[in-house]
């Protein structure tokens, strides 16, 4: 309906027998979602198949969901607005399922004493005319004639789709990384570290203070015998250590667990004995925004603080390599800046202009790249047609080139804590994927950084995304 349309009841005394009114509605998989959520029944044949294997493919709609839909048009229609419930019969004939259109009937049988009137309910589906469901409904119907605007609900957001278990699903298929865990000696860290190692995606070499590590163990109730342990009570020593396994061949990987994240990266970005490669060492995140259809990366949010045009080449370079690692095959990257046009005194729109042509000219390669564009019209597309951008990134970016670490970080905590996205993280740009998660990260973040880590060593190495049988995740 339209926003200012007026919704007008009919009370008990204009109310006569054989009145009716219809509504249709389509059933749609996020009316399963909600209606789990607002009546608390999980029945798995009444829920969509997400990243659940044991969900069915075609589930059933809830009868009493199918039965809600009556009370839509006598609350709404007729009677209409006033209207209160006394009793409701169901006869449910038919199963419906996500897609069925539904159309949905009521008619006036009679009146008692005001103000008491009684409708005869049914629900047909509307291609193949079978009935699913019929009733009687008793209603207290309005006595006073009630005019309303039509009310706009709030807007929901369901995260219908977990990209990081399909992303984790498909790492596990990779044999796993022997990876050195530096300081896994919380909690947090040392659960990650063995999650990642339960679900086949690394093989743990745990460095760090033996007591601390065992005492992790022990709150955790989990038996690290079968893992490598590495004495090293100093956390740059532990680091180091580290570094020197990866450069000796004997480790793959690194995660970094309860330690600063600058001991690490000291070790990793030194200029003898540590990680450099010929690029610039990047940050990623990797965040499943429950609004967003695929995974969002972005770029850098916690190395390089203030880069310069040449750090950002190699910052989107890196970016776009994960992206493809992950399975998408021509990346969309946004160049953020406040504004989407050049402005000589915005140093950011100037190097995401020049990004943008470099891209053209195959100075970076992999992507699409523009730039600059505001946030809105990188990620909203009727944002990117109100301002009249022409692009093939605006309003379906897929990775973010943010100007500085402080406006990266800003916009990953945001989307994190605000928007309730799902964040993992990987550097890139040294000889082996480092793992930087934050130490308030839970298992699930260090999971899916693993996988991260995985899909982006076996692209390394094969110079294409690694795929199942069921295809990518793009």
């Amino acid at each position: 309906m339209h926003p200012h349309a007026i919704i007008r009841n009919k009370t008990w005394a204009e109310l006569k027998t054989g009145d009716t009114a219809t509504i249709e509605r389509v059933c749609t998989e996020q009316d399963l979602l909600l209606f789990a959520h607002m009546s608390g029944n999980i029945n798995p044949l009444s829920l969509p198949r997400l990243d659940d294997t044991a969900a069915p493919s075609d589930p059933v709609a809830p009868s009493m969901w199918i039965g809600s839909l009556i009370s839509a048009v006598l609350g709404n229609v007729l009677p209409g607005p006033g209207t209160l419930y006394r009793t409701q019969s169901f006869d449910f004939r038919r199963r419906t399922h996500v897609g069925d259109r539904l159309r949905v009937t009521v008619t006036c049988t009679g009146k008692q004493a005001a103000p008491i009137a009684t409708f005869q309910t049914a629900i047909t589906n509307v291609v193949s005319g079978e009935v699913v469901c019929e009733g009687t409904a008793t209603v207290d119907a309005p006595t006073i004639t009630i005019e309303t605007p039509v009310r706009e609900l709030p807007t929901l957001i369901v995260d219908q789709k977990d990209h990081f278990a399909h992303l984790v699903a498909l790492a596990a298929q990779l044999p796993p990384l022997r990876t050195a865990v530096v300081c896994p000696e919380d909690h947090n860290s040392l659960s990650g570290a063995l999650l990642s190692a339960e679900r086949g995606l690394i093989h743990p070499i745990l460095i760090g203070n033996p007591k601390l590590i065992a005492a992790a163990a022990a709150d955790l109730k989990a038996d690290i015998s079968s893992w490598p342990q590495i004495a090293e009570t100093d956390h740059r020593a532990a680091a180091a250590r580290a570094v020197a396994m990866v450069n000796a061949g004997e480790a793959g990987a690194i995660m970094k667990g309860a330690i600063h994240s600058d001991e690490v990266l000291g070790q990793v970005v030194k200029k003898d004995g540590g990680l450099r490669t010929h690029g610039r060492i990047s940050h990623v995140f990797a965040l499943d925004v429950p609004t967003l259809d695929e995974i969002l990366f972005i770029s850098d949010a916690a190395i390089n603080i203030a880069p310069d045009l040449l750090t950002k080449v190699d910052i989107t370079q890196n970016a776009i390599n994960l992206a493809r690692a992950c399975g998408l095959e021509q990346p969309r990257v946004g160049v953020l800046s406040a504004v989407e046009t050049i402005n000589p005194n915005i140093p950011s729109t100037l190097d995401a202009a020049i990004l943008s042509k470099m891209s053209e000219r195959g100075q970076i390669k992999g992507a699409i790249v523009d730039g600059p564009l505001a946030m809105d019209n990188a990620i909203d597309m009727e944002a990117a047609r109100t301002k009249g951008i022409a692009s093939l990134v605006a309003g379906r970016a897929n990775v973010l080139i943010v100007p500085n670490l402080e406006a990266g970080n800003m916009l990953a905590k945001e989307l994190t804590f605000v928007a309730r996205a799902e964040a993992a993280g990987l550097v890139l740009g040294a000889k082996v994927p480092v793992m930087l998660t934050s130490r308030a990260d839970n298992d699930r973040a260090r999971l899916a950084s693993c996988a991260l880590a995985l899909l982006y060593d076996y692209w390394r190495r094969e110079g294409a995304a690694f795929k199942d049988n069921q295809g990518d995740l793009s």
